[in-house]
C-alpha cells in the first residue's frame, strides 16, 4: 500500500517420451546448427489459431504420457491438498491499525483479501478475519478469469485500486474499490488492460503510467509517460508530468511516506533494468533525486531518504545502505550517512521501515539475518535482531507509521514460524509456527561448495535422507536460477518434501552467480559477455554432486524457469551428458530475437543485446535455440509454459520443441492455456502442473 523499491518490483514484478508418439510434425534431417530464416516464427504468433492448433497438437502427444503414469493420480491428489491447504502463515501488510493478507484455499481458488485488527494478530497470528475482496466471487459474477495483482489503498480514506489480470498476465486493469461499502466505486477510477502503474496523489488525483496510444509505450513494452488524473473526468484528459523515452525500459510513478504520515509523490525514470533515474514530483516541474542510476530507495525514516547502492558511489562501497536528509534530494553533495556496508559473503535482501526503526533482511553465507537500525537524537545505532541460524528469514509486513512489524523464518526442514518484531526489541517473538506438511525427521540440510572454472567458490544446499548411501544411484533434482540478482536460500517447500523427498529423491540448490546471495558483485560478475560463468559454476555443482558419489548422470535431473529455463536450455547443450532429465519452464531460449518479444527489451542490461556486435556474437555461442543439434546423448526435456506469460513469449517454449521435433529429438510439451508467467491461474493448475513435472522426474530418474 506504500512505495518500496518501486521500480525492481514492477520490472520485477515485473519470470515424457520420444518423439516417435503420435505427432504431425515433419521430421527432416538435421544440421549442426539453425541457419537462415527462422522457420517456426508463425508459432510467436500467441493466440493464433495454426498456433494454438500445434500446441494442442503437443499436449495430447505429451500429458497421456505422464497422466496415465500410476503414480500421477497420487502426486496429484497429494499436491492438490498441499496447494490447497490452510496451513500457511497469512503474511501479507498493515495499513491504519490493520493486517491484511491475501488468501487462496480450496473455498477461494482465486482467493481473497482480508483483514484483521493489527493488535488481534500481533497476540497469536490467528485474529479473527473478516473479507475485504473476493475474487472469485468477481470473477463468477463477471463470467472472467481474474487474477488478483494487488491492491493500492489511501490514507484516511476506504479508496483502494484494485489491479486484476486476465489469466494471470501482467498487463492488468486497475478499477476504484471502496473497503467500507465492500464494492466497486460507481463511476470510479477504472484503468483499461494495460503495463501500467497507478497511485494516489489524493482521494481525487492518481498519478497513471500507461498506455495512452501510439509512441507512448517503450521497446520493452512499459509506459514511459506519467500523467495526473482528476476524478470525473476522462482519462485522455489526464496531465502529463513527465515522460522518459521509448529506449527506456519505463517510467513508474509512486509515493514515499515518512513516519509521520507526510507523502512525497515520485517517479522512477527506468533506463535500463537495473539503472534508473529518480525524480520527485511535489514541486512545480519535476526534481531529480541525487542517487546514483544503481541504487534502489527504499523509503523514508524520520526526514531520512533510505537507499542500497548495486555500485560504489562517491566513496560509499557496492551493497551498502545508505541515508541522507530527504531536504537534500536535490543537493549535488548531500550528507550521506553509510548505514550498513555488507562484506564479500553478505547481502541486503530487504529493506523495510517501521515508525521506530529500520529493519534490514539480509544474509550472511546464505544464511538470514536481521538488522534493527533506529536513530536515536543525532546519531544512529545498529542491533541484531535474534532469530533462529541457518535459515531464510522474509519481512511479513511493516509500515512507516506503525511500530508493529512482522517477519518470517524457515529451512529446509523447518516449517515457516511468524514473529513479531515489537517496537524497541532487540529479539523476535514468536507467534506460530505451521504444523509440518511432510515427516522431516529422516532428512538433513547440508551446504557444500562446488569450485568453478575460474577458481570461485560457489554453495550449495543438499537435502537428503540422512541415511542415504553415497553410492552414486540416488535420483537427485538440482535447482537454481543465477539471474537479476534474485537470491534462491533455504525455504521450507512441502512440494519438494512430501513430492519427491518422500518419494525417495535428493534435492540441491546452488547459489550460482548471476543471483543477489552475496550482493550485487555476485550478479554482476555474470552481466552481459560474462555470462558463461553462471554455466561454469552450475557445470561446477553438476560435477561436484557426481565426484561426491551422490548421485550419477543416469540419477540426475535438473529444473529452472524463466532466466533459470534458459539456464537449463543451455546446459543441455553445453553438458547434456551430464544429466538424465530437465524440467524447463516458462524459458528464454531465443536469444537472438528474445529483445523483439514482449517484455524481452527490458532485460538487454542483463543479457547483451543483439543488436550489439560484441554481445551478439556472445549470444550466439550460448542461445539454446539456434544451437540445439542431433546428438545421441541429448536426454529427454519436459518443456513447461504458458499462453497467456505476457513477460517471457511463450513462443521460446513453442519453437525450441519444434525444432527438437524436426530434429528428431525427444521432448515432452505442456503449455497451459490460462495461467500467466507461473504457468498457472490458480491454485489448482499449479498443483497439475507440479504433478506432470514430478512424475516425469520419477520416470527419468527413478526408473
Amino acid at each position: 500500500m506504500r512505495f518500496a523499491a518501486l521500480a525492481a518490483t514492477t520490472l520485477a514484478a515485473l519470470v515424457l517420451a520420444a518423439c516417435s508418439s503420435t505427432s504431425t510434425t515433419t521430421v527432416t534431417a538435421s544440421s549442426p546448427t539453425m541457419t537462415g530464416e527462422d522457420p517456426y516464427l508463425w508459432l510467436e504468433d500467441i493466440e493464433g489459431d495454426r498456433a494454438l492448433s500445434w500446441v494442442r497438437e503437443q499436449n495430447a502427444r505429451s500429458l497421456p504420457q505422464l497422466e496415465n503414469d500410476p503414480r500421477f493420480g497420487q502426486l496429484l491428489t497429494d499436491a492438490t491438498a498441499l496447494a490447497n491447504s490452510r496451513d500457511r502463515l497469512p503474511t501479507g501488510g498493515i495499513f491504519e491499525g490493520y493486517y491484511y493478507n491475501f488468501w487462496q484455499d480450496e473455498q477461494h481458488v482465486r482467493g481473497i483479501y482480508r483483514r484483521a485488527r493489527l493488535d488481534a494478530f500481533a497476540r497469536d497470528g490467528n485474529p479473527q478475519w473478516e473479507t475485504v475482496l473476493d475474487i472469485d466471487a468477481i470473477a463468477a459474477a463477471e463470467n472472467a478469469n481474474w487474477v488478483f495483482k494487488g491492491i493500492d489503498c489511501l490514507e484516511g480514506t476506504t479508496l483502494c485500486l484494485v489491479s486484476l489480470s486476465d489469466g494471470g498476465k501482467d498487463a492488468t486493469t486497475y478499477r476504484e474499490y471502496d473497503i467500507a461499502t465492500r464494492s466497486f466505486v460507481p463511476n470510479g477510477f477504472v484503468l483499461p488492460e494495460a503495463k501500467s502503474g497507478a497511485t494516489w496523489l489524493d482521494h481525487n488525483t492518481l498519478i497513471v503510467a500507461t498506455d495512452w496510444g501510439a509512441g507512448t509505450m517503450t521497446e520493452s513494452g512499459y509506459p514511459f509517460v506519467v500523467k495526473r488524473w482528476t476524478r470525473g473526468t476522462p482519462l485522455s484528459s489526464a496531465t502529463e508530468i513527465m515522460r522518459g523515452a521509448v529506449t527506456d525500459v519505463g517510467v513508474f510513478g509512486g509515493v514515499l511516506q515518512d513516519t509521520d504520515g507526510h507523502r512525497v509523490p515520485i517517479a522512477v525514470q527506468a533506463t535500463t533494468f537495473f539503472e534508473s533515474t529518480n525524480f520527485r514530483l511535489d514541486g512545480a516541474s519535476p526534481q531529480r533525486i541525487n542517487l546514483p542510476p544503481k541504487s534502489s530507495i527504499q523509503g523514508v525514516y524520520r526526514g531520512f531518504l533510505i537507499a542500497t547502492l548495486q555500485e560504489e558511489w562517491r566513496g560509499h562501497p557496492q551493497g551498502a545502505l545508505i541515508a541522507y536528509p530527504l531536504s537534500e534530494s536535490g543537493s549535488e553533495t548531500p550528507n550521506v550517512t553509510v548505514l550498513f556496508a555488507p562484506n564479500a559473503r553478505q547481502s541486503i535482501e530487504g529493506v523495510s521501515i517501521t515508525h521506530d526503526a529500520i529493519i534490514v533482511a539480509g544474509y550472511e553465507n546464505v544464511r538470514g539475518r536481521l538488522l534493527r537500525i533506529a536513530r536515536n537524537g543525532n546519531t544512529w545505532a545498529t542491533t541484531n535482531i535474534a532469530l533462529p541460524e541457518n535459515g531464510s528469514v522474509t519481512m511479513a509486513g511493516s509500515s512507516p507509521t506503525e511500530s508493529q512489524a512482522f517477519a518470517v523464518f524457515e529451512d529446509f526442514l523447518t516449517p515457516d514460524t511468524l514473529y513479531a518484531l515489537d517496537q524497541n526489541a532487540t529479539r523476535a517473538r514468536a507467534l506460530r509456527s505451521l504444523p509440518a506438511q511432510f515427516d522431516s525427521s529422516p532428512y538433513v540440510s547440508e551446504q557444500y561448495e562446488a569450485v568453478s572454472a575460474d577458481g570461485t567458490r560457489v554453495p550449495y544446499f543438499v537435502l537428503r535422507r540422512r541415511d542415504m548411501p553415497f553410492n552414486g544411484e540416488n535420483p537427485t533434482l538440482l535447482y537454481a536460477y543465477g539471474g537479476f540478482q534474485v537470491s534462491y536460500t533455504p525455504t521450507y517447500s512441502p512440494n519438494v518434501g512430501k513430492l519427491w523427498l518422500d518419494r525417495g529423491g535428493v534435492y540441491v540448490l546452488a547459489n550460482i552467480r548471476g543471483g543477489g546471495e552475496f550482493g550485487p558483485a555476485w550478479h554482476q560478475a555474470g552481466l552481459r559477455t560474462h555470462r558463461q560463468v553462471i554455466y561454469d559454476d552450475f557445470y561446477a555443482v553438476e560435477r561436484d554432486l557426481v565426484e561426491r558419489r551422490i548421485t550419477t548422470p543416469r540419477r540426475l535431473g535438473i529444473m529452472g524457469g524463466s532466466n533459470g529455463g534458459l539456464l537449463m536450455g543451455v546446459m543441455l547443450n553445453q553438458h547434456p551428458e551430464m544429466i538424465n532429465a530437465a524440467v524447463v519452464q516458462v524459458p528464454l531460449l531465443d536469444m537472438l530475437r528474445y529483445d523483439q518479444l514482449l517484455a524481452g527489451a527490458s532485460w538487454v542490461d542483463e543479457y547483451g543485446s543483439p543488436s550489439n556486435r560484441e554481445e551478439r556474437a556472445f549470444l550466439e555461442t550460448i542461445t539454446p535455440y539456434q544451437n540445439l543439434r542431433r546428438r545421441d546423448d541429448f536426454p529427454l526435456p519436459l518443456v513447461v509454459t504458458s499462453t497467456k506469460d505476457d513477460r517471457v513469449h511463450p513462443g521460446h517454449a513453442r519453437k525450441y520443441v519444434a525444432r527438437l521435433l524436426e530434429l528428431g529429438m525427444p521432448v515432452l510439451y505442456y503449455e497451459n492455456i490460462d495461467g500467466g508467467h507461473a504457468a498457472a491461474a490458480n491454485l489448482n493448475e499449479a498443483a497439475r502442473r507440479r504433478s506432470l513435472e514430478y512424475t516425469y522426474l520419477m520416470q527419468r530418474l527413478m526408473d
